[in-house]
């Protein structure tokens, strides 16, 4: 049985680190934007800062040292649930939608997923906006890696709140003896891309607002924008080449970048067997949707048509979700290209979603080992990754996996077709929410709006399994999980 007081002293950290941002920006709407939105801010702020002071109480009466995988699990699950919970209420105070769909616009934010009920974002308070688009940075690379970041204290349970955490079947890589340092080698690698990603966009034309806010969710590869048109809203053919590179970038491990860059060795990123497939398969299947396109003219030149071909695919394969035009009127061949992107994913370690590059080239290589087998069955085959042999427990987590990822995709695709969406809505929506992607089609084509009240919280649940890649949440349903 999980040490509930461990849990709930654990969850003080997520709470008071979004009381704390709540009230900065409501410190900035009062001071610096005037937009009169202060108040809607400082009022959850406060609440969630005293909420978090009381569960801190309990730090005399458990050691945190102790902290176990059953613990890790549900702190990594339930900090996803109750970070969106304390984060939607400011939304719900802004906008005035329903506590539901407040909660859904929060942990679309946090988990990057980028799906969204709101319209008419073009006149909304620019502080609003802005926090908007924070939440999506905050939780690009995960708020349970920052809170270990943050807590020496946890320097012996952290790594297995950062094992439960991290995206991929391989969960061993440290880039530092001491837990906290790993974090923050990873957070110091986030700022500076974030921060050449704003200066990328100032310098393409967008405003200082603008640019800082956007490079919050492309790093993070969320997807939410400042304006309704999204990336189209700008207009411009240079935008969109920064937005895929540094897109590709939060696509990328993030372990790697810090790796190449202390070595200096850029070379490192082509060696890499898994950045190598990622960065192909970007190339070919682009190629691929601009010639669909080109066909159905589209656009008017070959290199807008390539253009936009590659930024939407980059778009979906990092599960970001920009938009510069009505990708939704496209042939439908490409829609289907753009979803199946989707769920091939970025890279493992990065703050993509998807399945993840190096499981779908541990997949191919397992079926291709199987009918090796069935020419050669006394043959003795191994698979090997950057010339390693794989472990069995590697390859089992992977095809349970790929499994998961079917079952749940059919399962939440059948149970948004029972409140009324039809069947490409409704397996969209589920794509884009497993795969915490954003844009969906049919009905769902501009936003979220049409789904009821427990198709968004299935969504909402749906995002939060993405997320934390099946496995981790699965678990907590085990009857076994809550025995001694």
């Amino acid at each position: 049985m999980i040490n509930r007081k461990i849990t709930s002293y654990l969850l003080a950290f997520p709470i008071a680190l979004m009381g704390g941002v709540q009230l900065v920006f409501g410190v900035l709407s009062l001071t610096v934007f005037h937009d009169q939105v202060g108040v809607e801010f400082l009022t959850p702020a406060l609440a969630a800062l005293v909420c978090a002071l009381s569960l801190f109480a309990l730090k005399n009466k458990i050691s945190v040292t102790e902290i176990r995988a059953r613990e890790a699990l549900a702190y990594a699950a339930l900090t996803w649930f109750v970070m969106g919970v304390v984060g939607g209420i400011p939304i719900m105070l802004i906008t005035h939608v329903s506590f539901t769909d407040a909660v859904f616009e929060s942990i679309s934010a946090l988990t990057t997923t980028g799906a969204t009920i709101l319209s008419n974002l073009d006149s909304m308070a620019p502080t609003f906006l802005m926090y908007r688009q924070f939440l999506q940075w905050l939780g690009g690379l995960g708020i349970v890696i920052f809170v270990v970041a943050v807590l020496p204290m946890l320097n012996i349970g952290g790594m297995k709140l950062l094992k439960a955490e991290t995206p991929g079947p391989i969960k061993d890589e440290k880039l530092s003896p001491r837990v906290a340092n790993t974090t923050h080698y990873l957070w110091g690698v986030y700022f500076a891309i974030t921060g050449l990603c704003a200066l990328s966009y100032y310098v393409c034309g967008m405003s200082a607002f603008d640019a800082i806010g956007h490079s919050f969710t492309t790093v993070s590869t969320g997807g939410f924008s400042t304006h309704d048109a999204s990336m189209g809203y700008f207009d411009s053919q240079a935008m969109l080449v920064v937005s895929d590179i540094f897109m590709v970038l939060g696509a990328m491990s993030f372990a790697l970048h810090f790796r190449v860059w202390r070595n200096w060795n850029f070379s490192e990123y082509w060696e890499d067997e898994e950045t190598r497939t990622f960065i192909l398969v970007i190339l070919a299947i682009s190629a691929l949707i601009a010639v669909f396109l080109y066909w159905d003219h589209r656009y008017q030149d070959p290199w807008t048509t390539f253009n936009e071909a590659c930024f939407h695919l980059v778009s979906f394969i990092t599960s970001t979700g920009y938009a510069a035009d009505s990708f939704t009127e496209w042939p439908h061949v490409t829609a289907f290209l753009l979803v199946v992107s989707g769920y091939l994913g970025g890279c493992a370690g990065s703050t993509a979603g998807g399945n993840k590059f190096i499981r779908n080239i541990l997949t191919f290589k397992i079926i291709n080992l199987e009918m090796k087998r069935l020419v050669n069955p006394n043959a003795v085959l191994r698979i090997k990754y950057h010339g390693n042999s794989v472990d069995d427990s590697v390859m089992s987590a992977t095809t349970a996996f790929m499994f998961f990822v079917v079952l749940s995709s059919l399962f939440v695709t059948l149970l948004l077709m029972m409140t009324g969406l039809e069947f490409w809505s409704s397996f969209t929506a589920t794509a884009a929410c497993l795969n915490v992607l954003g844009p969906a089609f049919g009905e769902l084509g501009s936003n979220f709006q049409p789904v009821n009240d427990f198709g968004t919280w299935v969504l909402s649940g749906a995002m939060i399994l993405g997320r934390l890649e099946y496995l981790t949440v699965l678990a907590l349903f085990l009857p076994r999980f809550w025995r001694f």
